[in-house]
């Protein structure tokens, strides 16, 4: 298998791991702190990562430039307006729907690859796409009553608005990250990709720091406190964004989100296994479209 195949599973799995640890924070933390937290402590891991690849790698800096800098601003910006989407659709009785869609994003973010960088997806790369995004469709609909035809003609509610714009700016952010990384020509995708992340993470560090010094007067404070599993998301985050951005250096940006959803299957994984839950037939319909999904995409690849 190509390189990008293992790296992009090595973010899925971590980034698995950063959300479970983040969910253990989000009873100690605002929605916005233990969000913040894998910003705010995972970029000086990143600076570390990019001083060991120039002086114990001797990879030389790269030279950022104007465009640079406008994709990685949009790419940092969208990511923190999706997340902004994405937690505004609990404040619906029924957010289901919206969620749902919101992981159209690999499709999204193929679309986007097309229009803004040139990219070429293959007609099976589509197709397993297309699985998957089903897939995790299922899965995110498995506990309610929503059928395919009131997914359909929910297009024009409100949440499932809410959800396809939450997606789209998901695949903005990656299709940017992957241009910048992209636009920098060289030293290579490690450093290549390590520097735009650097970079993306202190902006939006200082973004979200005063987001919170205006609406959440105190919670810096509070996240301070728990600064010991606060590192922890820290150094998962950023590893796996590191991951992720590499993967998408390498590789288009739809197929690494498409292979991206073997994240579920982890978390379906671990349920089963670990906490020894009970899943549904859509759940494990879903988990089948998945997997299904991924093969015709390495096979498409």
């Amino acid at each position: 298998m190509e390189l990008w195949i293992y790296i992009t599973i090595a973010a899925a799995f971590l980034q698995n791991f950063r959300t479970a640890m983040q969910k253990r924070l989000k009873g100690r933390l605002s929605t916005t702190g233990a969000t913040f937290v894998r910003f705010g402590f995972g970029f000086p891991f990143a600076v570390v990562y990019v001083f060991v690849l120039h002086h114990g790698f001797d990879m030389a800096w790269p030279k950022p430039h104007l465009l640079f800098a406008l994709y990685g601003v949009t790419g940092g910006l969208a990511q923190i307006f999706g997340t902004f989407l994405l937690l505004h659709l609990l404040s619906y009785r029924n957010f289901v729907v919206g969620t749902a869609y919101s992981k159209t994003e690999p499709m999204q973010a193929a679309l986007f690859g097309v229009v803004i960088l040139g990219d070429h997806v293959s007609g099976g790369a589509v197709i397993a796409i297309l699985i998957g995004i089903g897939g995790v469709i299922v899965i995110s609909v498995a506990h309610t009553e929503v059928t395919v035809r009131s997914l359909i003609s929910s297009l024009a509610e409100r949440r499932a608005l809410i959800g396809l714009a939450s997606g789209a700016m998901f695949g903005i952010s990656a299709v940017c990250y992957r241009a910048a990384s992209l636009s920098l020509g060289a030293p290579g995708f490690l450093m290549q990709a390590g520097f735009t992340l650097v970079c993306v993470s202190i902006f939006q560090t200082l973004i979200m720091i005063g987001y919170m010094r205006l609406r959440e007067p105190g919670q810096i404070t509070t996240v301070l406190k728990y600064w010991r599993p606060s590192l922890v998301v820290g150094a998962a985050g950023i590893v796996g964004s590191a991951a992720w951005f590499t993967a998408m250096t390498i590789q288009n940006v739809a197929y690494v989100r498409a292979l991206g959803q073997i994240e579920l299957i982890f978390t379906f994984a671990a349920s089963y296994f670990l906490f020894h839950e009970r899943s549904n037939r859509r759940e494990v319909l879903g988990v089948v479209l998945i997997a299904s999904g991924i093969v015709i995409l390495l096979l498409a690849t």
